[in-house]
Parts: C-alpha cells; structure tokens; sequence
C-alpha cells in the first residue's frame, strides 16, 4: 500500500503538474492521509529537473492547503463536534486529540491556524475547531495561506537541494537508499497501527 501511494503522488503530479501538487495538498489538509513530506519534495526534485518553479510550487501547494483546509472547516462548522467526534476515527482522530486540538484553539485563538504548520497533529485537524468555533472565515483563509507557504516552500527546497546534488553524490544515493528502506518501514508500522486503532474504536464505539 505504501509503495502505491508513493506511485499515486508521482503519477498525480506527473500527469497533472502543478494541479496535481493542489489536488495532493488539498486532500491533506482535507485530513486524508497523503503526507505533504511526500508530495512537495517530489515536486521539489522536479524543479532540479527544469520542468517546475520552486516558488510557483510552493504557492500552488499553499493554495491547495486552503482548499483542502476550507472543506474541513465546512465540516466543523456545518456539523460541528458531535460530527467530527462521531467520524474522526476514521482520519485518525480520536476524542482525546480532538480535545487537545480544541485545547490549543481555545488558549491561543485564531492565532493557532497560522502557526500550526509546523506543529505536529495540530496543523493536520485545526481546521476542524476554526470550523467549530465559526472563526471569521476571511481571517481563517488569510491564516492558513501564510502559514502554509513557508512550509511548502521547505519542503520543496529540500526536494530541489537533493535533486541536484543526487547524480553527483553516490555517498548520498546510498545514504537515501537506506533512509527510503527505514521510511518504508515506518510507514508500514504507522498503518499497522492505523488499523489496529480503528479496529479498537469500532469495538468500543
């Protein structure tokens, strides 16, 4: 499954180009799990090819976070947390991390959808308690757009500086070799776990 979905994020941007980077970024911060540590670099290596623009892609893959952003604060605010706990399981979420994300909403405001970017499970679900709260939805837009474009531009930097330093470094090709085979099988561990939680909140449910 891992090995298909690091197949389906190349074709996607392959085929697509740039609209394939916003679709990509769009599901994720729409809470489906396709990491943006996948999507940008590749992207980012693309660029070290001649085919993107490293700040054309990192404004696309911010412009796909407000999109995928904008639909899970629709959900938040359309069905507000009986919704979001009734159906969280399923992206991951469970009762507990929604209380800590609407913990970090509550303590520091609409603040939070700006920095949390860079903030583990919190940038993933903040979109959901903004929705929730009914923060002010032109704020929220502007919030998730700057906060985004740092951190699509890292990643795509990362995946530009690699590409072209990668046919000149075969101490770098072995070096990514053996890192690709532990991401591997850490992602592999990451969905083992996925099923084996969703499996518990089905019994308990």
């Amino acid at each position: 499954m891992i090995p298909a979905l690091a197949h389906f994020v190349i074709a996607t941007i392959s085929a697509l180009g740039y609209a394939g980077i916003a679709a990509l970024m769009a599901l994720e911060s729409a809470c489906v799990p396709i990491p943006s540590e996948v999507i940008l670099p590749f992207a980012g290596y693309l660029v070290s090819t001649g085919r993107f623009d490293l700040w054309l892609v990192a404004l696309v893959g911010a412009i796909g976070c407000n999109i995928g952003s904008t639909i899970a604060y629709g959900v938040g605010y359309a069905g507000g947390r009986p919704l979001v706990e009734r159906w969280g399981r399923y992206i991951l979420l469970d009762r507990a991390e929604l209380d800590r994300v609407d913990h970090f909403f509550a303590r520091f405001g609409s603040v939070t959808v700006l920095v949390s970017r860079v903030l583990p499970v919190i940038r993933t679900y903040i979109a959901l308690p903004a929705g929730i709260a009914r923060m002010n939805f032109w704020k929220f837009q502007l919030y998730t757009f700057i906060g985004s474009l740092p951190w699509c531009f890292a990643l795509a930097y990362a995946g530009f500086r690699l590409g072209r330093a990668w046919q000149t470094s075969p101490r770098l090709q072995a070096t990514m070799h053996d890192f690709t085979l532990a991401t591997i099988a850490g992602l592999f561990l990451l969905l083992a776990w996925y099923f084996a939680r969703l499996w518990r909140s089905r019994r308990t449910a």
